[in-house]
């Protein structure tokens, strides 16, 4: 515990942010298709696009009567009300949504501009207002009468949030609009936009792009291009030139695995367009990030000089997708916009990289281990790349039951490092002879407590855990080849196959009474693990560290443990729960507690009421001390009785100890 509240001031503030930007993108990113076809739609059909069509670019008259077209429209109405669905989703399901969008409908109305700033406060508004109200009458309603009700309420509610976001909050989100909007112009005017860059690029490499280019660029730059027909700020932080030149810096210029993974690297940033990709390269070196900004503000420079700008975003930041969007009359500003990007941040680079020495491959294990003492400090990524010894277990890891199923690879927005690390994982588990586990990709705000490994930046591993606490996690600070991938993979072959990894063990961490690693053993002298005496059908605790005592003092009454034992159950608990689901936690010592224990005992009590584990319900608690490897059988035993369902339902109803020796049987084989 103590070791939280250390890390806690150095990271809040950051994942914070992070968190809004999270937020925020939740918001977009589901919905970039509708920017895409509303950005083409754009470019080809208004009155200066590609193929001038008046009927679809609303420009002209038609029989006497002026042609609305799509472009409006759809920017008017079908962007925000999607953004505010989503946003309503986010917070309260279908049900949020729907209220979410209704709100959002009367700042459109209100404030007659595109009001995706004012959709993205009423979507969440109108779902967190609903939920509430839904609360009050919880579980209060009248058999036949819930359709009713809810349609009802969410009605009238709708209505009334329509009517604020009429009145009160459009005035206010169109006077912020032009303010930011005045504040832009000013930039641009005074050619001060280019200083931008020395705060995009920076929070780019600390997972603060989203907040930024969701939250504030993407609105402005949408109402920039429906009054324009263009907008600069679209490519202010998805300009992929900046990164680019970094990469190729790499390759002419660095050492060992930087230098041999940048080539890759550079093909996947710039076609693809995962910019955190090149953030690790960056992170190896800080002083990289003055050829980033320098590579940032040549870029944003050249387009304003040339008067160039996108149509709608580019997500991703890839180069297909950047000209793509590019307005019909901007293709040589955004070109040499890339291009002088690039070459200038490769230039800054260069010179940082033969004037300065580093290596690149030197002390990896001294490097890794800094990463974990100081996470979130630059400092500490002495060799991001090579990934060497970045603890499996620098966020922490919850519990294995069972055989590996599924695997998420989770990131900020859910479409960039996260696509092409579940693209690189999924294809080492099927080549290792796996193709049944399921690899996912996902944005840690969509994450749920359903997935058995959970795979995450190192900076982003503190956000991810919360919510999937059951999982197994890695932290990764490479995207291309980090050796976690590996031990996924092994992971992944030793669960799913007899005999494997079992639950309670954590990868990179050692286990209570021996080394790591897989196993099974019988126990010490033949003696049973599981005895009579170690099972009770209605235990007494009423709280979590309560029965950890009851089930820590069942292994001291069997001898098999001493009193240090209990208070590293506690210290274990303290520092990663056993909750593993299913009802069921494992309580058992560190891996420093491998002292303590004289030999291999199992307690099993059951809580028919239960207990509050960390909120979740806890119905069943096994005590485990294992000596040498033996541990690791009795855990795997334990879960295969508690993935089966039919099973978990005999021993809740068991009114006999021999009832559960039985069902527990294979412990003592």
């Amino acid at each position: 515990m103590a070791t939280e509240t250390v890390a806690k001031p150095r990271t809040s503030a950051r994942v914070h942010v992070q968190k809004f930007g999270t937020f925020l993108s939740g918001m977009i990113m589901p919905n970039i298709g509708a920017f895409i076809a509303w950005g083409l739609i754009t470019a080809l059909f208004i009155e200066k696009g590609w193929l001038p069509v008046p009927q679809l670019g609303g420009f002209g008259e038609t029989g006497g009567v002026p042609n609305t077209g799509l472009v409006g429209p759809m920017i008017t109405y079908l962007l925000p009300l999607l953004i505010g669905y989503t946003g309503g989703k986010m917070v309260y399901d279908t049900r949020g949504g729907v209220v979410g969008a209704i709100g959002t409908m009367g700042v459109i109305v209100g404030a007659g501009i595109p009001m995706f700033i004012g959709a993205m406060i009423m979507g969440p508004l109108g779902g967190w207002t609903m939920k509430k109200i839904d609360s009050i009458w919880d579980g209060k309603i009248r058999p036949g009468f819930e359709m009713l009700v809810n349609n009802f309420s969410a009605g009238i509610w709708g209505a009334v949030l329509a009517i604020l976001g009429f009145y009160g909050i459009a005035p206010a989100v169109q006077a912020f609009s032009t303010g930011a909007g005045n504040v832009v112009q000013f930039l641009v005017d005074n050619g001060l936009l280019p200083l931008t860059s020395i705060f995009i690029e920076p929070a780019k490499v600390l997972f603060l792009n989203n907040a930024i280019n969701h939250g504030v660029l993407t609105p402005l730059g949408v109402q920039q291009s429906l009054e324009q027909g263009k907008s600069i700020l679209f490519l202010l932080e998805a300009n992929p030139g900046p990164g680019l030149g970094i990469l190729l810096a790499y390759m002419f210029f660095g050492r060992g695995a930087a230098k041999a993974s940048a080539p890759g690297a550079a093909i996947i940033h710039f076609l693809g367009g995962i910019h955190e990709i090149y953030f690790p390269y960056v992170l190896m070196r800080p002083l990289l990030i003055l050829a980033a900004i320098a590579g940032g503000m040549t870029g944003i420079a050249t387009l304003a000089i040339t008067n160039s700008g996108l149509v709608a975003p580019a997500a991703p930041g890839s180069i297909f997708a950047v000209l793509a969007q590019t307005s019909r009359d901007s293709y040589i500003g955004v070109i040499l916009a890339v291009l002088l990007a690039a070459t200038v941040s490769f230039l800054v680079a260069s010179v940082i990289m033969k004037t300065t020495k580093h290596s690149d491959e030197v002390d990896l294990n001294d490097a890794t281990s800094r990463m974990e003492q100081m996470k979130g400090k630059k400092s500490s990524v002495a060799s991001t790349l090579t990934g060497a010894g970045a603890g499996a277990a620098a966020g922490g890891v919850g519990v294995l039951a069972g055989p590996v199923k599924n695997i998420v690879f989770a990131c900020d927005a859910g479409m960039g490092s996260s696509a092409m690390g579940a693209s690189v994982l999924r294809n080492k588990i099927k080549a290792a002879g796996f193709p049944d586990v399921k690899v996912t990709n996902a944005s840690i705000a969509n994450l749920s407590d359903s997935y058995d490994v959970v795979v995450t930046h190192q900076d982003l591993t503190e956000r991810a855990k919360p919510v999937t606490s059951s999982a197994v996690h890695y932290s990764v600070d490479n995207f291309m080849n980090s050796p976690r991938y590996d031990e996924i993979v092994e992971l992944v072959r030793e669960s799913n196959t007899e005999g494997g990894t079992v639950p309670g063990t954590d990868p990179g961490e050692g286990t209570p009474g021996g080394a790591s690693g897989a196993g099974a053993g019988t126990a010490t002298g033949g003696t049973e693990v599981l005895a009579r005496e170690s099972v009770v059908l209605d235990g007494s605790a009423t709280t979590r560290d309560a029965a950890i005592d009851e089930a820590g003092r069942l292994l001291l009454a069997r001898g098999a443990v001493d009193e240090g034992y209990i208070a590293a159950m506690h210290e274990r608990e303290a520092s990663v729960s056993t909750y593993m689901g299913s009802y069921l936690a494992i309580p058992h010592g560190t891996n420093a507690a491998k002292d303590h224990i004289r030999k291999s005992a199992v307690s099993v009590i059951r809580y028919p009421q239960g207990i509050d584990w960390n909120g979740k319900q806890v119905k069943f608690v096994v005590g485990v001390a294992g000596v040498n490897n033996e541990h690791l059988h009795i855990l795997s035993s334990i879960a295969k009785v508690f993935t089966d369902k039919q099973q978990v339902a005999r021993l809740e109803a068991a009114t006999s100890v021999d009832e559960v020796l039985e069902l527990f049987g294979k412990v003592n084989a």
